[in-house]
């Protein structure tokens, strides 16, 4: 048996439960992969308490997750190029990685680079193709001033990063706590708040060319404020902006793809790109996991080990 996180209904914590499961077993083009990271998002809680049933409707029971990295278990029919045992990481698209096993098919996994850990190319495939996509949709120019808001959460840091290698000055907008790392990170960082806009003009007397918004509650407003043209605003979490502005809302599903996270993870290997681990848990302690993903101003990933 195996096991799998799922709730039965739309509400809070209490709703997930850990439970045995009978092994998935790989049908033809799929593989089975005994997970050993799984890292927890976001989005995931967004689905679990309802607020977007009308976008991406759960169906009960349901299960959740979708990065992980484990070893090859067993090949369905037809797959070739990979063997039992090989260490990879990919993705799921059915709601099922917060589990000891999951079934995906085999163009959705990718080998481990060795010198990459478990915990990072476990949590590597939301936040990482989510920010190569929100940074692709600005199309940052060397020169450019771009701003990020949520410029140190899991998604933030990477968008922050990938701007940086195209020789972009950031403008990282984050709470007090987090402006030290944004300085390692080499972005010029900003504290949110009361002034939030003349700070942002202060910094940038030139104007900003560009803003990604990895948190929503109002940047996007702040960003037609500040004057940035809508074709170069992207939000991943502020829809009904994108509806009232005309502005991109490129996130995940714009680079999902196999291809994308074997970049993210040869980058994160040779040390290009630093995925920061906020915490780990056992899948067991997933209701802890999500509680501490919840109170916000995390830094980096939280990550389940089955």
């Amino acid at each position: 048996m195996a096991q799998a996180v799922e709730f039965d209904r739309y509400g809070d914590l209490d709703v997930l439960e850990v439970r045995e499961v009978p092994d998935p077993e790989p049908g033809p083009g799929q593989v089975a992969v005994d997970v050993v990271a799984a890292g927890i998002n976001p989005g995931e809680t967004k689905i679990r308490t309802g607020v977007l049933h009308k976008r991406w409707p759960a169906s009960f029971p349901s299960g959740e997750g979708t990065d992980f990295a484990g070893r090859i278990a067993a090949l369905g029919e037809g797959v070739s190029g990979i063997a039992v045992g090989d260490e990879v990481l990919g993705f799921s698209d059915q709601r099922s990685s917060h589990a000891s096993r999951v079934v995906v098919p085999a163009d959705q996994v990718t080998p481990k680079p060795a010198a990459l850990s478990w915990e990072v190319a476990g949590s590597l495939h939301v936040a990482g193709s989510t920010a190569f996509a929100a940074v692709r949709a600005v199309s940052p120019e060397p020169g450019d001033t771009i701003a990020v808001s949520g410029a140190a959460g899991g998604v933030g840091n990477v968008v922050v990063q990938l701007l940086r290698a195209r020789e972009v000055t950031v403008i990282g907008i984050a709470g007090p706590d987090n402006q030290e790392y944004l300085r390692e990170l080499g972005a010029v960082p900003v504290v949110y708040g009361d002034g939030l806009a003349d700070r942002l003009r202060a910094l940038a007397p030139d104007g900003i060319d560009a803003f990604v918004d990895t948190f929503g509650s109002g940047y996007v407003d702040l960003a037609v404020e500040l004057g940035v043209k809508s074709d170069r605003i992207d939000t991943i979490i502020d829809f009904a902006a994108v509806e009232k502005y005309g502005v991109k809302g490129e996130g995940s599903a714009a680079a999902d793809t196999i291809d994308v996270l074997a970049e993210l993870a040869d980058l994160a290997a040779a040390g290009t790109l630093r995925i920061p681990i906020a915490a780990t848990y056992p899948l067991t302690a997933v209701r802890d996991a999500f509680a501490e993903l919840e109170r916000g101003h995390t830094r980096g990933k939280i990550v389940l080990l089955p």
